[in-house]
C-alpha cells in the first residue's frame, strides 16, 4: 500500500469519526451520517488498499 493511499484512508476515517461525533453531540443528523460515510468510504479504501497489497505480493518473488 504505498504511503499516500494509507493516509488518504485513514485521513477519511478520523475526519468521518469526528463528524459522527460532533454530529450526534449537536443532534445534527446529518453530520452524523455524513461522518459515517467518510468513516466508511475511509475502511473501503483501505480495504481495497490491502487486497491490491495480497494479489502483489505472491508475484513480487
Amino acid at each position: 500500500m504505498t504511503a499516500k493511499r494509507k493516509m488518504q484512508a485513514k485521513g477519511a476515517q478520523v475526519i468521518g469519526a469526528m463528524k459522527e461525533v460532533v454530529g450526534r453531540a449537536t443532534h445534527n443528523r446529518k453530520l452524523e451520517a455524513e461522518g459515517k460515510a467518510e468513516k466508511t468510504a475511509g475502511h473501503g479504501l483501505d480495504a481495497s488498499e490491502k487486497i491490491k497489497d495480497a494479489v502483489r505480493r505472491p508475484w513480487q518473488h
